[in-house]
């Protein structure tokens, strides 16, 4: 066995301790086994078998702010989730290598590296927990309807790396996005949830999206990129339009993180929390930058979050309205559809999205239970494709179909488990606390529509965010209800 997927088994089984622990015996034992696979995965990928003075040195500088950060949630755990969710976009442009001197550098180009804030946010959070929990504080369980099918979905992707072709992509995948993301629902899911901070994390959402817009902004009109992005750098060569990233890689990234915030005002203004003009110039400004982005999966996730907030929070005016609007938009869809691919192939209409879906569904026909393994999926469709090109022109964008792909029947499964269990959560807490319900439910909403036209949705760290707050908030709420 690999040692890559040796430390992803370590990884499930802590993962699976972490979030379903109701003692503190088993989340310190888990919380000691999901470092002890990041470790190992991280090795393991590293390329030269050992561990290098730098590597060293660079891990001893990071236990001070690690401490100093164990410290300050130890003092005030409220903080938590705030700072988990204002570190959660922020991806600084480094590079981590042995071929670095220092092992880390100024990534080529500029280009855009790891969640290095979250990283920290999350190992201080998960230090200051296991502090806790070792003097004998009491640990609050997670909900097990979003633990038990999070704990599911990390042991499939995990087992998946002893079948997977692409191992390297796979250990990746789990070492960076999936295993720290089970931390994040591990940890701020049982942090404290004081009546305040419901307010202070839309707070927190609106400033992010407004950062995000007014740099969108500032690049709409000096057309320049703060950061290196080959295909984006491309296409605004030869076209029309000038297409803006902010603070991330890709426009869609960026179109994401505004959705978000204007479904967070949204909610504020149905709900009478936030002046109606204050409000709807904010979210007049969020749109400004939206434009520019012109991501469609974007523009599609904000209508259904639109619409479905009227439909469940407007009066009935607002309802008829939200109906019609609907039934108005897709008609003009169908039109335009129907008109624009009388000269064109469905290639050209989709934006090539058709020939990845395609390609994809082969991979899921010919590897129906358990997949092609994690990361395995556009090298995997490269294959049964006579198109040429790199493997990353044939991501799915679509992920149903990439866990399909990739986990078998028993991941989608597992995915569509957490959805539900995620649904139900959100809505428990909704009864509880009306605006804080919606916020979650219209966030979570936006994530799953925008995933179905560009992926991304377990590697997003907003995801579990959106999770994690809900967990944290029920636990208050179901006491209260008992009480």
């Amino acid at each position: 066995m690999e040692a890559a997927e040796l430390a992803g088994l370590i990884g499930a089984i802590g993962a699976a301790a972490a979030l379903l622990a109701a003692n503190r015996r088993f989340l310190l034992a888990g919380l000691a086994l999901l470092a002890g696979a990041e470790a190992g995965l991280v090795l393991s990928s590293s390329g030269d078998g050992g561990v290098s003075p730098a590597l060293l040195a660079l891990g001893a500088a990071g236990l001070v702010p690690a401490a100093i950060g164990a410290a300050i949630f130890t003092r005030w755990p409220e903080a938590v989730l705030p700072a988990v969710l204002a570190a959660a976009p922020f991806r600084p442009p480094l590079a981590f290598g042995s071929e670095n001197r220092y092992f880390v550098a100024l990534a080529e180009e500029g280009e855009l590296g790891r969640l290095l804030p979250l990283y920290g946010v999350l190992g201080a959070a998960a230090l200051a927990l296991a502090w806790q929990a070792f003097h004998g504080s009491h640990v609050s369980p997670l909900p097990p309807i979003v633990a038990y099918p999070a704990a599911a979905f990390i042991a499939i992707a995990a087992a998946s790396l002893i079948w997977t072709s692409q191992l390297d992509a796979g250990a990746n995948t789990l070492a960076y996005f999936i295993l720290p993301f089970a931390t994040l629902l591990a940890v701020a899911g049982r942090a404290p949830f004081p009546l305040w901070l419901p307010r202070a994390l839309a707070v927190v959402a609106i400033l992010l999206a407004s950062v995000f817009a007014a740099v969108g902004l500032w690049q709409a009109v000096t057309h320049d990129l703060l950061f290196f992005s080959p295909s984006v750098e491309v296409g605004n060569a030869f076209s029309s339009f000038f297409r803006v990233t902010s603070l991330f890689r890709d426009p869609s990234l960026y179109g994401r993180h505004l959705v978000l915030g204007i479904a967070v005002l949204l909610v504020a203004l149905l709900r009478r929390r936030l002046n109606v003009l204050v409000a709807t110039a904010l979210i007049a400004f969020l749109f400004a930058g939206l434009f520019f982005s012109y991501s469609q999966s974007s523009f599609a996730a904000l209508f259904v979050v639109t619409i479905a907030l009227a439909a469940v929070a407007g009066d009935r005016r607002l309802r008829i309205a939200a109906i019609a609007t609907s039934a108005l938009v897709l008609l003009a869809g169908a039109g335009y559809l129907v008109a624009s691919s009388e000269d064109k192939s469905a290639r050209q209409v989709t934006s090539d999205r058709s020939r990845r879906v395609e390609a994809t569904v082969e991979v899921i026909r010919d590897h129906p239970l358990v997949g092609v393994g994690l990361g395995a999926q556009p090298s995997e469709s490269q294959a049964r494709s006579d198109q040429g090109g790199s493997p990353t022109r044939f991501v799915s964008h679509t992920t149903p179909l990439t866990v399909a792909a990739e986990l078998g029947v028993l991941g989608l499964l597992s995915y569509l488990g957490f959805l539900a269990g995620a649904s139900v959560l959100i809505e428990r807490v909704r009864r509880r606390g009306p605006t804080l319900g919606l916020a979650l439910g219209a966030v979570l909403l936006a994530l799953i529509v925008h995933s179905l036209a560009y992926s991304g949705f377990f590697e997003d760290p907003v995801t579990w965010v959106v999770v994690a707050v809900a967990s944290a908030a029920w636990v208050p709420y179901s006491k209260a209800a008992d009480a």
